[in-house]
């Protein structure tokens, strides 16, 4: 055992490690683009409904953060994001279940479940990069985190579209004409595409959680990096609704996650609304992330030495406001495009937003990441209005709700981050 551990302490670094366990986000979390327009079709949803898949994984996000910093507390970071994966795994074994009985509600359990070890991951990992250096170039760490995650969102569309809808065309327009047992016996054998890289993914997972239990990964005090430089003005904060950067900043977070999820999750559908064949548009939430991985790039190469954190936010929330308006003015395969260019306005938001956010936290700092990661369930919520709209009206109508989140965005970007006034009273 022991040199088992040497071997993994020789090959690992935190940045490494680190950067591993961005991956593995990017790669579950962008799996639900294609789960959508897949369960859609093989348990028969409206948008609706195909929607809850986003928010049954990021609402755990909403109900387990505070409870995975009170663990943190606990455990220590390595061992809670051991337990994070362990989590994430018993999540995927969940899909195996719903697969073979083809319901959707085990399928929405399983994505709750692998929600509540990502928000655990995320409490841990986030913090983590942002005061691993300097506070300043705390955005170009993350965006470097963000290329670990966009590689694994551009290839896990890919590879689970490649598996599960392979031929969804010709299902579609076969199951339309079937009798009702002809039709559950090709729906079912389309539900089991997805139970070889669901066992594939949850034994990834448990190994990925005994290489970080054994890692060299150190703890660190997140409170004492963090701390408010002024003592005096620290030892008079009683309470987390004491900061109001921070405070605006989940707000922020809320909306920013949801605009980023609909910009995933919907342009398949979007792209089939438009008359893009599956064959096609299976593809297509694999543009929106590369865009990310181009922003990405970007922040790298100018954080901070030639652009600023808070800069560089609001020359997202601008490009978010153009790439949105030109998708709603524009027709068929451009409009698709604009809609994958969000990714490159959503980008640098994430990376932005969370050290604006919680710096001078101080004694706070683990309750205030646990509010942030709370506020990622805003890509449960948003979504699901987009779909509710989408149903009423048309999917492209529908992509209106983002023009409002990202004037938000502009807001923060210039004025709410500066707010350092009490919003309570003692007494």
């Amino acid at each position: 055992m022991n040199r088992f551990k040497n071997f993994l302490n020789n090959i690992s670094s935190p940045i490494v490690i680190i950067g591993t366990l961005f991956f593995v986000f990017g790669f579950i979390t962008w799996l639900s683009a294609v789960l959508v327009p897949y369960l859609k079709i093989a348990c028969e949803l409206n948008n609706f409904q195909s929607y809850l898949v986003a928010f049954s994984f990021y609402i755990a996000y909403f109900f387990m953060s505070v409870p995975s910093g009170w663990l943190l507390e606990y455990t220590g970071y390595k061992k809670g994001m051991t337990t994070g994966l362990v989590i994430m795994a018993v999540g995927s074994l969940v899909f195996v279940p719903a697969a073979l009985t083809r319901t959707y509600w085990l399928f929405l359990t399983g994505l709750f479940i692998q929600g509540a070890g990502m928000a655990l991951l995320q409490t841990a990992s986030n913090p983590y990069v942002t005061i691993i250096g300097p506070i300043e170039s705390a955005a170009k760490r993350i965006s470097i985190m963000g290329i670990c995650n966009g590689v694994a969102g551009v290839l896990a569309p890919a590879i689970l579209g490649f598996v599960t809808l392979k031929g969804a065309d010709e299902i579609v327009e076969k199951v339309a004409t079937m009798s009702l047992q002809e039709k559950n016996l090709q729906l079912d054998a389309l539900a089991s595409r997805v139970i070889i890289p669901y066992i594939l993914i949850m034994v990834s997972l448990l190994i990925l959680a005994v290489f970080l239990y054994y890692s060299n990964l150190p703890d660190i005090d997140a409170d004492k990096e963090n701390a408010i430089v002024d003592e005096e003005e620290s030892n008079k904060k009683t309470s987390i609704f004491q900061f109001p950067h921070l405070l605006l900043g989940v707000f922020t977070i809320f909306l920013y996650t949801g605009v980023e999820v609909i910009a995933g999750n919907t342009i398949i559908s979007y792209g089939v609304y438009l008359k893009i064949p599956i064959a096609t548009a299976k593809f297509f939430s694999s543009f929106t992330i590369f865009a990310m991985l181009v922003g990405y790039l970007i922040g790298i190469g100018t954080i901070p030495k030639y652009l600023k954190q808070k800069n560089a936010l609001v020359v997202s929330s601008i490009l978010g406001l153009i790439f949105a308006s030109m998708a709603l003015l524009t027709h068929g395969f451009t409009s698709v495009m604009f809609i994958a260019l969000l990714g490159l306005a959503n980008s640098l938001m994430w990376p932005s937003i969370w050290p604006l956010a919680i710096t001078e936290l101080g004694r706070f700092t683990k309750i205030g990441s646990s509010m942030m990661v709370m506020a990622i369930s805003g890509a449960a919520v948003l979504p699901l209005l987009y779909g509710r709209i989408a149903d009423i009206s048309t999917p492209k109508t529908a992509y209106w709700i983002v023009i409002p989140i990202y004037l938000w965005v502009f807001y923060y970007a210039t004025h709410g981050h500066k707010i350092r006034v009490k919003v309570v009273n003692n007494k």
